[in-house]
């Protein structure tokens, strides 16, 4: 009878250390957990990325498109009163037939107001014709100042003579004189060498042309004021406008 229970307890011992064995769950390492994100990474990045659709819109009409009348106002100063009224005809002739805009001179504010109305087509008729009437605010000839509306790419730049250096007195007569030259022979030259237009009014100094051509007049300005002679700035003009004819 003895015999008979003894080999009870060694048939269960087995079955306990299987039982431990499944209740310990197996850890994996840090490796081999990075190396399957990374894995997981490269699988992402291979997706071919999903074509989207692109959004169909419908034609926006020329009305919405222009939205509500715009106006620019241009105030005259009192010297300019006189030419304005003058050459009025030429100032309103291109803006009403060739831009489609409405312009009137208000008395009470001294402002040139330009409007645009249901006949404008081209929204840069605006600007155009505001960059126009400035021009000959400014002091240039009507007829150099239409440019701005038959021609693209051009621009009007104004600085000061004391921004260049700081002068006062005597100093600036002097500098302003080397701009203008004896009976404007200097400014003339620079002119027709550069292709612009430069008005001189009193220290303010206007030009009107092309990017590239304004920086050539500029240089050449900048130079009379900080004291070159005018011979020695004639020579470099001529030498860079020589280049970029020769680049063009």
């Amino acid at each position: 009878m003895d015999n008979d229970k003894n080999p009870v307890p060694d048939a269960v011992a087995p079955q306990e250390s299987k039982d431990d064995a499944d209740s310990f769950t197996k850890v994996k390492s840090k490796k081999s957990q990075k190396r399957k994100r990374e894995q997981d990474g490269a699988s992402m990045d291979t997706e071919e990325p999903v074509a989207s659709k692109r959004p169909q819109f419908p034609p926006i009409s020329g009305d919405k498109l222009r939205g509500s009348d715009e106006m620019r106002k241009i105030p005259v100063p009192a010297h300019r009163y006189t030419p304005l009224k003058d050459n009025w005809l030429k100032i309103f002739t291109p803006i009403v037939e060739n831009l489609q805009l409405q312009v009137r001179f208000n008395l009470k504010t001294r402002n040139v107001e330009i409007k645009t109305c249901k006949e404008t087509q081209d929204i840069t008729s605006l600007q155009r014709a505001a960059d126009f009437v400035k021009a000959f605010v400014l002091g240039f000839q009507v007829e150099d100042a239409l440019a701005l509306i038959r021609l693209d790419e051009l621009f009007l730049e104004s600085f000061d003579v004391t921004d260049v250096k700081p002068l006062k007195g005597d100093h600036l007569s002097r500098a302003i004189g080397r701009i203008a030259g004896k009976g404007g022979k200097t400014k003339f030259t620079i002119e027709n060498v550069t292709k612009t237009r430069i008005v001189l009014a009193d220290t303010k100094v206007h030009v009107l042309g092309s990017f590239q051509n304004i920086k050539m007049a500029r240089t050449a300005i900048c130079n009379l004021i900080l004291g070159s002679p005018p011979s020695k700035v004639y020579g470099n003009i001529r030498v860079v406008a020589s280049r970029t004819a020769e680049r063009f």
